[in-house]
């Protein structure tokens, strides 16, 4: 199985909403966010020691008393033709899978919905469509990320957008469009930018925003959501 596994957290009691999970970390992303808290995975997996899918599949099936389910993340999951191979292994031992995306392979998102191999799905949502080249350093295809939107919120699975705001790139105006833009979906995330490790070093420098400011974006963003969390 074509899968590079380069990061394994055993137990995490915060990557899977309700649920006790271990954490699968997937070599390499097709984005380059200057604000990427994973740069490792991103731009230096080649150099990271390959964990093998048999020994996380082993420890994962021996610690089922203790565990729910697996979140599967990146780095970007779905860049792997081999993903919903890997989830149904998890998927058959009777565990839940969380997938985290960036939205950017509606197909293979679609697929493993259609499957039934995913039972929640967290998007990451970069910016406002109209500035997700500036977030993300490449030409994005805003169609695809659309067609994620979409068919996250068709799938009848558990689901919830999130950003993590950096100051320079995520204002009051950016938090009002987001939420016109996703108007209707059930669970937003504000995450907290942590500048300790960044892919763009200039980025360590950049001071994240306060609680109260979190909050108060939080405030802009409530009317279109289910609901609205902070995480800090």
């Amino acid at each position: 199985m074509h899968i590079k596994i380069k990061g394994f957290q055993k137990t995490s009691l915060i990557d899977y909403p309700g649920k006790v999970c271990s954490v699968v970390f997937l070599a390499g992303c097709n984005l380059r966010c200057p604000f990427c808290q994973n740069p490792d995975l991103v731009l230096h997996h080649q150099k990271m020691k390959d964990i093998k899918t048999e020994r996380v599949i082993e420890h994962i099936s021996s610690n089922r008393k203790w565990i729910d389910g697996v979140c599967i993340t990146g780095g970007e999951p779905t860049i792997y033709q081999d993903l919903p191979g890997f989830a149904q292994k998890i998927k058959k031992m009777g565990f839940f899978v969380k997938l985290d995306t960036n939205g950017t392979n509606p197909g293979m998102l679609d697929y493993m919905l259609k499957n039934c191999l995913v039972d929640y799905v967290s998007m990451d949502i970069k910016a406002p469509l109209e500035s997700y080249n500036k977030s993300t350093n490449v030409e994005i295809d805003k169609e695809a990320i659309q067609k994620s939107v979409e068919t996250i919120k068709g799938s009848g699975v558990d689901y919830e957008f999130r950003t993590t705001v950096v100051p320079s790139l995520f204002k009051t105006k950016d938090a009002l469009m987001v939420g016109q833009w996703l108007e209707g979906s059930r669970k937003f995330a504000i995450q907290q930018f942590r500048p300790t490790v960044t892919l763009d070093k200039a980025y360590q420098r950049k001071k994240p925003y306060t609680e109260k400011r979190l909050n108060e974006l939080k405030a802009i963003m409530e009317p279109f959501f289910e609901s609205v969390e902070v995480r800090v």
